[in-house]
C-alpha cells in the first residue's frame, strides 16, 4: 500500500519536487526583434504626389538656385526702392510748399524734370499755412448820448469757442466770417477801394455780419446803439513742426479797415 501510494505521488510531482509544489514550465524562446525600416528618401517621396501622379516641375524663382534666388531677390528690391523713390519725388514735386520741397528742392527738380513733368497740383488752391482772425470793434450810443467805443472782440476765437467739444458744428459757425472776409478782399484792393460791382455788396455783407454779432455778444453793445463799426483782421504764420529748422515770425499782422457808419436799420435792430 504505501509503495503504491509512494508510486502514485511521484507519478504527480515527478520524482525531484518536493511534496505538494508543481514544477516550473519551460520559459519560450524570446522572439527575434523586427527588422529595421529603412527610410524612404525625400526625393521619392516629392516625385510621387498623393494620388500616385508625378509632381510637377518648379518654375519662377523657385527653379533657380539658391545663387541665382538671391540675386533675383536684391534685384527685385532695388525696383520696389526704386519706384518708391519715384512716386515720393512726384508726390513733392506737385504738392505745396512745404518744408522738404524747401530744403531738397533742387534735387527734386533734377529727379522730375524734364521726363517726368506733372501739369497739375495735388491742392487747388494751396492750403493755408496761416491763422486769419477777424476782429470787430464799435462807437456805441449810450442811453444817457455818451458814446463808447468798445475794445476789438474776436469773433473768430468766439466761433473757435463754439466749435471745439462740438461733434456736428453748423456751417455758419465754421464758414460764415471767414466767407465774409474773403468776399471783402476779393473785390477789394490793397487800399481798401473797391473794385468792380461786387465791391459794395461785400461790404455791406461783412458790416452786417459783424454789427449781428456785437449785438449778440458785446455787452457794451446791448446797452446802446451801434454807430459805427471798423473791422481788422490778424493773420499769424502757423509755426513749422520743431524738426523742420525753419523759423518763421509768429508776430501777427494787422490790415485795419476804415470805420463804416451803420445805417439806421441796422442800428434799430434790424439785424439783431
Amino acid at each position: 500500500m504505501d509503495d503504491a501510494y509512494d508510486e502514485g505521488a511521484d507519478a504527480r510531482h515527478g520524482p525531484d519536487s518536493p511534496s505538494g509544489t508543481r514544477p516550473e514550465p519551460e520559459s519560450a524562446p524570446p522572439a527575434p526583434p523586427p527588422a529595421p525600416v529603412s527610410p524612404v528618401p525625400v526625393s521619392a517621396v516629392s516625385a510621387v504626389s498623393p494620388a500616385g501622379a508625378p509632381a510637377l516641375p518648379r518654375t519662377g524663382v523657385a527653379a533657380l538656385s539658391p545663387r541665382y534666388q538671391v540675386a533675383a531677390a536684391l534685384a527685385l528690391a532695388l525696383v520696389a526702392v526704386a519706384a518708391c523713390v519715384h512716386l515720393g519725388m512726384v508726390f513733392l514735386s506737385v504738392a505745396p510748399a512745404n518744408t522738404v520741397t524747401k530744403q531738397h528742392g533742387k534735387a527734386i527738380e533734377d529727379w522730375v524734370y524734364p521726363e517726368f513733368e506733372q501739369n497739375w497740383k495735388l491742392f487747388a488752391p494751396n492750403p493755408l499755412q496761416q491763422n486769419i482772425a477777424v476782429q470787430v470793434r464799435a462807437d456805441v450810443l449810450m442811453p444817457d448820448g455818451t458814446t463808447t467805443t468798445t475794445g476789438w472782440n474776436d469773433l473768430s476765437a468766439q466761433d473757435g469757442r463754439a466749435i471745439d467739444g462740438s461733434l456736428l458744428p453748423s456751417h455758419t459757425v465754421q464758414n460764415e466770417l471767414r466767407r465774409a472776409l474773403d468776399f471783402f478782399t476779393t473785390t477789394h484792393g490793397t487800399d481798401n477801394r473797391p473794385i468792380g460791382l461786387r465791391g459794395s455788396l461785400s461790404e455791406q455783407y461783412l458790416r452786417r455780419i459783424v454789427v449781428m454779432r456785437m449785438y449778440a455778444g458785446d455787452a457794451t453793445s446791448r446797452k446802446g446803439t451801434i454807430e459805427r463799426v471798423q473791422v481788422r483782421s490778424s493773420t499769424t504764420n502757423v509755426p513749422p513742426p520743431d524738426w523742420s529748422g525753419e523759423k518763421v515770425s509768429d508776430t501777427p499782422v494787422y490790415r485795419v479797415l476804415p470805420w463804416w457808419t451803420v445805417t439806421a436799420d441796422e442800428a434799430n435792430g434790424g439785424v439783431r
